[in-house]
């Protein structure tokens, strides 16, 4: 059984509606109840939540779980806010004076023993998180003109934009033509590793909400088939609605559990199994998922993934390429499950990755594998393995 955090004392008065519900939300989360589940339900526009209150509830609540390791948690909530607050600003203005032990304790300690912690890595989690898009291929200049607040920083990712501005995207008449996904830069990268071309049939395996089902069947021109797959119905109507709303007609979609009951009838020229995993690649944009994941979660999802990786493999054509991706930097589920697969699996070979994509930290290893870790890459953190079907 987990400890139980000392609750705060709630001693004095919230300077202002943000913050009183930022307490709220702080005070309500714990248990089966994820931060970020609270923050959407008090969140929800059907609450009459001014738009910008919204922004800095999130913002106040995610700061604090953000510096939660160095925060005094016996205090009141609302001295905890302010103690976050600080420690932002001194990260801001003076990240030099933090110790070496002030940043071990910005993450559990059982991270040291499953991830290649790094400072710069560590400092990157405590970065306010870059909101990226990704646009139609070829449209990145024109909607730079028409909406502005955007600049193109990775030319490995020519679609890939990062918002600057104030406006809620979601509600951009650009967003609703299609124009444009909210997509993070390294989930674009995983797609461009994979490469499909057009006229091609690709299975994404798990798929989700679609991201990067969507910007496979950009990148195949509309032409060929994309399959998309995932354990839960309702993810897949997200996915259906941005199909639509992109004007792709080459995607099908339907439920799969992880076994047998792939698509049947079709073998494919490239497979994408994108994994559950502990989701440790996020810590930047999620923080509250630090003091959440478990060793115990890492042990059971890497388990699943290897799984998940082999029924998905058996879905390729002599010659397809598969490739594995996780939103994950434990050794457990990256390096040590792409070992295992490459042991069981001799009739895959590796594929490399090219080597444009091997670079800062990641640069070295296996030259199918490739991190993206988010100090080099200003997004979440990402890990990417390639093989190629042995032909027969």
């Amino acid at each position: 059984m987990r400890s139980r955090r000392p609750l705060p004392s709630t001693r004095r008065t919230p300077a202002n509606d943000s913050e009183a519900l930022a307490i709220r939300v702080l005070s309500m989360a714990g248990g089966d109840r994820p931060v970020d589940a609270v923050l959407r339900e008090e969140l929800n526009p059907s609450k009459g939540v001014p738009r910008d209150v919204a922004r800095n509830v999130a913002r106040w609540v995610f700061r604090h779980h953000r510096w939660r390791g160095l925060l005094d948690t016996s205090k009141s909530w609302m001295e905890q806010l302010a103690e976050a607050r600080e420690l932002a600003r001194r990260f801001d203005t003076q990240s030099n004076s933090f110790t070496k032990e002030d940043w071990a304790r910005v993450v559990p300690e059982w991270v040291w023993d499953h991830v290649e912690v790094t400072i710069p890595w560590l400092m990157s989690l405590q970065r306010e998180p870059l909101v990226w898009i990704r646009t139609r291929p070829g449209t990145a200049g024109e909607l730079i003109g028409e909406m502005g607040d955007l600049d193109a920083p990775c030319e490995i990712a020519p679609d890939a934009l990062v918002y600057e501005g104030p406006e809620d995207l979601f509600r951009s008449p650009q967003f609703h033509e299609g124009r444009f996904e909210v997509q993070d830069l390294t989930s674009q990268l995983v797609t461009l590793v994979a490469d499909p071309k057009p006229g091609e049939s690709w299975w994404d395996g798990c798929a989700g909400e679609g991201g990067k089902t969507v910007h496979l069947a950009d990148l195949m021109q509309n032409k060929g088939v994309v399959w998309a797959t995932d354990r839960a119905e309702w993810r897949l109507k997200t996915l259906r609605a941005r199909a639509g709303r992109a004007g792709l007609f080459n995607i099908r979609w339907g439920v799969w559990q992880g076994g047998d009951d792939r698509p049947k009838g079709v073998s494919f020229d490239g497979v994408l199994i994108d994994a559950p995993c502990s989701g440790v690649g996020t810590w930047q944009r999620n923080p509250h998922a630090r003091w959440t994941t478990t060793p115990r979660d890492v042990e059971e999802l890497a388990a699943r993934q290897l799984s998940l990786l082999r029924a998905g493999a058996a879905g390729l054509k002599s010659g397809g390429r598969l490739v594995y991706a996780v939103c994950t930097l434990t050794r457990m589920e990256t390096t040590e499950v792409a070992k295992a697969f490459t042991a069981a699996q001799p009739d895959f070979e590796p594929l490399p990755v090219p080597p444009i994509f091997h670079w800062g930290a990641g640069a070295g290893g296996p030259p199918n594998q490739v991190h993206f870790w988010p100090q080099d890459w200003q997004g979440n953190g990402m890990f990417v393995a390639t093989w190629r079907k042995r032909k027969s």
